[in-house]
C-alpha cells in the first residue's frame, strides 16, 4: 500500500542524514588515551577507571565517565587498553574491583581493601591525594600515554 510522504516525514529524513554526516566530523575530536596498568596482582574481577574533568566531580566522586577493563588479558600483572577524550584537563583514577561489586572494600579501620592508582602518579601517602597531582592535559591531535600502578595497601 502507498502512503503519502508528508513534510514532518521529509524532515526526519533529512535530519537523520544530516545526524549521520556530522557523526565522522564529532570523532574527529576525540584524542586516544593509551592507558597502561601495571601492577595487579589476580585475574579475579575487573578494573574500573573514573575519568574526572576537575577537583570538584574527583572529591565528590562524580567521575565524567567510568571505563571497565576486563581481567582476561592480563600478562605478567599489566594490563593495556585504549579510550578517546576530547581535548581537555582530565584525572584517572583505577580502582581493581576484584570482588566486581563495582565499589572500592574497606577495613573496619577505613583503609583500602582493593587496590587503586592514580594516572601518571603512584601515591604513597595515607590521605587523598589532590587532582592536581595526577591530572594531565590533552591537546587536538594528540594521542596521550598514561601508565597507573596500582597500589595495594592490604
Amino acid at each position: 500500500m502507498w502512503y503519502p510522504v508528508t513534510e514532518k516525514f521529509l524532515f526526519a529524513i533529512m535530519a537523520t542524514m544530516a545526524l549521520l554526516l556530522l557523526l565522522p566530523a564529532t570523532s574527529l575530536k576525540a584524542q586516544k588515551v593509551n592507558v597502561r596498568i601495571e601492577g595487579i596482582r589476580s585475574d579475579k574481577g575487573r578494573i574500573m577507571i573514573g575519568v574526572f574533568k576537575d577537583s570538584d566531580s574527583y572529591l565528590k566522586e562524580e567521575p565524567f565517565v567510568n571505563k571497565i577493563f576486563e581481567k582476561k588479558s592480563v600478562t605478567d600483572g599489566g594490563l593495556s587498553g585504549s579510550f578517546s577524550l576530547e581535548p581537555g584537563v582530565y584525572g584517572l583514577c583505577l580502582l581493581d574491583d576484584e570482588n566486581g561489586n563495582g565499589k572500592m572494600e574497606y577495613n573496619f579501620l577505613g583503609m583500602p581493601k582493593e587496590g587503586f592508582g592514580f594516572s601518571d602518579y603512584y601515591h604513597s601517602g595515607i590521605k587523598k591525594p589532590k587532582f592536581d597531582s595526577f591530572s594531565f592535559t590533552i591537546k587536538k591531535d594528540e594521542t596521550m600515554n598514561i601508565i597507573i600502578r596500582i597500589r595495594y595497601i592490604l
